[in-house]
């Protein structure tokens, strides 16, 4: 016998099915100076801050480079470097460190120069939360301020900050879109039912019975769902609805525009490539000597710089980070910088061969390509 229809029947037609998660589009009215938020996912507009917000530069202005020295690097610190390096290695062996002949030490120029922009951003979007009788600042209030006009607290420079800020004045409540103000759905897994169809007997309440299947035969009542064919549903514990997952029962939401402001330090990076032995990327795990520091709410091209690509890179990063932020953003401060990064050639002779290693940065850090001795286990 089956009895799948006796325990299905019909489910709650007062209980709604759950609708969308987001409110959809048209469901939430505009707010004046935010225009564009119809509701719906994937809304953030941004807003650009108005022409006075952002400094114009001044045309053909530069800024002069005190000269610099190039450090040195005696042999005591390049040997104390090179076993400090080889002592991190578990196939080298101290010996040639301790041992080897130096031949000559090179210093190089390397200077790094970097750009930071500090930058604003803001945009916003529909936000909404349970609404159990809080306060509602709505439009009865005054008009909500533009973007730009709400104030907030400018974080330390160059630190990189997200603040999200309700917009005032924007609140309003509404029933809930995803249970019709209902506050509970209608259980998906068991179609508001409360009951589903056992697995085990396929809702017949009965099962063959165990054995051989030739000398046993009739059937035995099912113990799963002990032979009702049906079993609770897990999901909503046979209620065959669940509390609205996005009203939490409230049957209500207050909905309001949040503002998103974004504090991010813009970096770019610049080291001219004169060594082909040594790869650039190493000079990222290390510091060097800021021994000019440029800072101003923008700052302008390098002049009379001895090494005329840095002047060229300065010039070319600026002109980027103008034109890439000053359309979309609020640019607060620039600062420049020229490190003096440390790299030492240093070259040096070992069991009648000839060798050679990097030191570089002020952590005198080593890189080799070959080193004269390496332990091999077979």
């Amino acid at each position: 016998m089956d009895n799948t229809e006796d325990f299905l029947g019909s489910c709650d037609p007062n209980i709604p099915e759950e609708g969308p998660s987001a409110p959809p589009p048209g469901w939430l009215d505009d707010i004046h100076g935010y225009v564009g938020h119809k509701g719906g996912e994937d809304e953030n507009p941004l807003y650009p801050p108005p022409p006075a917000y952002n400094p114009q530069p001044e045309l053909n202005k530069n800024t002069v480079v005190p000269d610099v020295r190039v450090p040195t690097v005696s042999e005591d610190v390049a040997r104390d470097a090179l076993l400090k390096f080889v002592e991190s290695k578990w196939r080298y062996s101290s010996k040639p460190a301790r041992n080897l002949t130096f031949k000559e030490l090179r210093p190089l120029t390397v200077y790094r120069y970097r750009l930071e922009t500090y930058t604003e951003t803001r945009t916003s979007g529909w936000q909404f939360e349970a609404y159990n009788g809080q306060p509602v600042d709505g439009p009865q209030y005054g008009i909500s301020p533009p973007p730009w006009d709400i104030p907030l607290t400018l974080p330390q420079r160059y630190t990189n900050k997200v603040e999200k800020v309700r917009v005032p004045h924007s609140s309003f409540v509404k029933v809930c879109h995803k249970c019709n103000g209902f506050g509970r759905t209608r259980c998906i897994a068991c179609h508001g039912r409360g009951q589903k169809r056992c697995s085990s007997c396929h809702g017949s309440g009965f099962r063959r019975k165990p054995g051989n299947h030739k000398r046993s035969s009739g059937k035995t009542r099912c113990s799963f769902c002990h032979g009702r064919g049906h079993k609770r549903c897990i999901s909503c514990q046979g209620h065959g609805h669940k509390t609205c997952t996005v009203c939490h029962g409230c049957q209500n939401l207050l909905h309001f525009i949040q503002l998103t402001v974004t504090w991010k330090n813009n970096i770019a990076d610049f080291i001219p490539d004169r060594q082909p032995d040594f790869p650039d990327k190493k000079f990222e795990q290390v510091t060097g000597d800021p021994f000019f520091i440029d800072e101003n709410l923008l700052v302008y091209p390098l002049h009379g710089f001895p090494d005329q690509e840095i002047c060229n890179i300065s010039a070319k990063l600026i002109n980027e980070h103008l034109n890439s932020f000053s359309s979309t953003s609020r640019i607060l401060q620039q600062r420049q910088t020229i490190e003096m990064v440390p790299l030492t050639h240093a070259y040096y002779t070992y069991n009648g061969k000839d060798y050679s290693f990097f030191v570089y940065g002020l952590e005198n850090k080593v890189f080799t390509a070959k080193y004269p001795s390496a332990c091999s286990i077979l």
